[in-house]
């Protein structure tokens, strides 16, 4: 895939913003118009990664940079949407895990935040959900936290209508409590790859402390076992990859975890696995994605050996999705338009799952059925 001027230009923000090229490395960075500039941000914003961007303005020659309002304005964007946003974000897992924490639970927190550790800056990177595991003690935690809710007299419900996790709001974030680390009805091997989740699941040795400045103490935070948190984040792309779609940010999230704890996988073991679920085609694309395109030195990825047609379809999948339109509220052409979606999107489910389309579209049915609402 040729990348058009836009495109080049924010990668290489990209790796100036992560630190990993210098605008003295003798990168001849173009002079952008406004109108290019915007098109920039815009893209940065779609991919997450208008922080990271920033970063990269911020290291330009002045006469490089954007027009001043706009750069200001971008700026104070980041403050507010990302940096204010993820103090609010940090206190609210803090305030959480003190919650079960006193009532004899411990939490483990997947993805976003367990990710935004490793990342240079923590708080450049945007927060979503808060995603966690409590070591099997699903349902005994909800039925704490609802009578909680009660006792504080509060309206919060607890949702029970989604596959493999409970839904709550909490403090302004959407927290999903799993009981299951994957969807077993989604496909026929998740069954299967659910027990290998669940065995390194029980592993409670990893853990940080989060700071509350509102009350001045610590609280203990439990992070994935480093062969959990690697097989689950290749999973968990791969996953919205073949269904929905992904971005750089997610991209990034692979790289620093295995730039900064790939020491410490057991690669043998963690191979095994992406052979028997059907992933190394995948993995191998978004290594070579990580290398070529965001700057990550190839030795912290064992081996990287990819196909360089499908690496390029990937990447531009990833920056242009081909099916990123708005989802009719219309039920009937909700379903006609994501089956349109699952047609166009066969290429992707054959790179990441081992299971036919026809079977996937049967599991997916039956999915849909248990869970109505997920229609």
């Amino acid at each position: 895939m040729k990348l058009d001027r836009n495109q080049q230009t924010f990668f290489v923000l990209l790796r100036l913003g992560i630190g990993h090229t210098d605008i003295t490395d003798g990168i001849d960075f173009p002079r952008l118009s406004a109108e290019e500039w915007l098109d920039l941000k815009i893209l940065a914003e779609k991919q997450g990664l208008s922080a990271v961007v920033v970063d990269g303005i911020e290291r330009l020659q002045k006469e490089l940079m954007p027009p001043k309002l706009m750069l200001v304005q971008w700026i104070g964007e980041v403050s507010q949407i990302y940096e204010k946003r993820f103090a609010e974000y940090r206190k609210a897992i803090s305030d959480l895990a003190g919650f079960y924490n006193s009532h004899g639970f411990k939490m483990m927190v997947l993805k976003g935040y367990a990710c935004s550790l490793d990342w240079p800056k923590p708080e450049h990177r945007p927060c979503g959900d808060i995603d966690v595991w409590l070591f099997g003690q699903q349902k005994e935690a909800d039925a704490a936290l609802g009578s909680w809710f009660k006792a504080q007299g509060l309206q919060a419900a607890i949702d029970i209508s989604h596959h493999h996790h409970t839904v709550f709001e909490w403090q302004g974030f959407t927290v999903e409590n799993h009981y299951d680390f994957v969807n077993v009805h989604a496909h026929r091997s998740c069954a299967e790859l659910e027990e290998v989740f669940k065995e390194l699941g029980q592993d409670d040795s990893n853990h940080t402390e989060i700071w509350n400045d509102s009350n001045g103490t610590t609280t203990k935070v439990y992070i994935p076992p480093t062969n959990l948190h690697a097989l689950f984040l290749i999973r968990h792309l791969a996953n919205h990859f073949a269904s929905i779609e992904i971005t750089f940010r997610q991209i990034l999230d692979w790289a620093f975890f295995v730039e900064r704890h790939g020491c410490n996988i057991d690669w043998n073991w963690f191979k095994g696995q992406i052979e028997r679920f059907h992933l190394t085609d995948f993995y191998n694309c978004i290594n070579e994605i990580c290398v070529s395109d965001l700057g990550f030195d190839v030795k912290i990825f064992p081996n990287v050996q990819f196909d360089p047609y499908l690496k390029n379809r990937v990447q531009k999948d990833i920056l242009s999705p081909y099916f990123d339109r708005g989802i009719p509220k219309n039920v009937i052409k909700r379903i006609v338009w994501k089956y349109r979606r699952w047609k166009a999107n066969e290429w992707k489910h054959k790179l990441c799952y081992k299971e036919s389309m026809w079977s996937a579209f049967w599991s997916g049915v039956w999915s849909h059925l248990l869970k109505p609402s997920s229609i």
